[in-house]
């Protein structure tokens, strides 16, 4: 069987990025109705003064639900490689193995806006790989924390080739479904890694925290862009299988304003 057809027929799972956007107690809540609809992952965007420290919040999730947690993602741009390896491999060790660091090199200009001092692209990869180093000296033999990297350029690709478990491809909201499938599929002829699609909107809506509110989903559908889902459960499912089939997607992660939307989607689908 070629990679393509393994990747075909890789399980489904969805992930649900859930930053804290009200009290407490409602995002608890929230917390426990994402693991009880049959969600794989709760994920929390690196948002710096926006929202709790990623880390706690993450534990804090963990210990409420058998839920896998994860960063969707660490900036690098924000962060010495150390201290983000070390806070993945505590999470990793604390949730006993249900943390998988997501590691990208940050939206650019993130850093200026919380006054600190601009960081390259190159210098943005060099930590990328440096974080997944000292995550693994961290871990020793005994651990594997699975690592997803967000990649756009061939550069950030053939890090992931070399480093990733699973990849996220950060697609410019104007490629249309040949343009991503023509790229995904030339990333995935060199090595089996699970595939991830970040789905930014759904119908008319978009996400808070992954996306840009100003998203203008009517452009998105016109040019068939995969960062988008039908609304009807029963064409995003639909939709969810042929990527499988035709690209080799199998992991989703989707806000958690479209949690309940997509739940009869998910019973459906995951784990097939």
């Amino acid at each position: 069987m070629n990679e393509q057809a393994e990747r075909a027929t890789r399980p489904l799972r969805f992930g649900v990025v859930a930053p804290i956007t009200s009290d407490l107690a409602t995002w608890r809540d929230r917390v426990r109705l994402i693991a009880d609809s049959g969600y794989s992952t709760l994920l929390m965007p690196d948002v710096p003064t926006w929202q709790p420290s990623l880390g706690p919040t993450l534990a804090t999730a963990a210990a409420l639900t058998d839920l896998r947690i994860g960063s969707w993602v660490y900036a690098a741009a924000l962060h010495q490689p150390p201290e983000v390896a070390w806070e993945a491999h505590s999470l990793s060790v604390l949730t006993e193995g249900r943390f998988e660091m997501g590691l990208g090199a940050g939206r650019p200009g993130i850093e200026v806006e919380l006054g600190r001092p601009a960081v390259s692209p190159a210098e943005r990869r060099a930590r990328m790989r440096e974080t997944v180093a000292a995550l693994r000296t961290f871990d020793g033999p005994d651990l594997h924390t699975p690592v997803v990297l967000a990649v756009s350029g061939p550069k950030s690709q053939a890090l992931a080739l070399e480093v990733a478990d699973a990849v996220t491809f950060v697609l410019p909201a104007d490629d249309d479904r040949a343009e991503t499938t023509r790229s995904v599929r030339e990333f995935g002829s060199h090595r089996d890694l699970e595939l991830a699609q970040h789905v930014a909107a759904i119908g008319d809506r978009v996400a808070p925290f992954m996306a840009p509110p100003d998203l203008d989903t009517a452009a998105l559908r016109a040019a068939d862009s995969l960062v988008i889902l039908p609304s009807d459960p029963s064409a995003a499912a639909e939709e969810i299988q042929r990527r499988r089939e035709e690209i080799g997607f199998s992991y989703f992660v989707i806000g958690a304003d479209f949690a309940e939307t997509l739940a009869p989607v998910v019973a459906q689908l995951a784990g097939q």
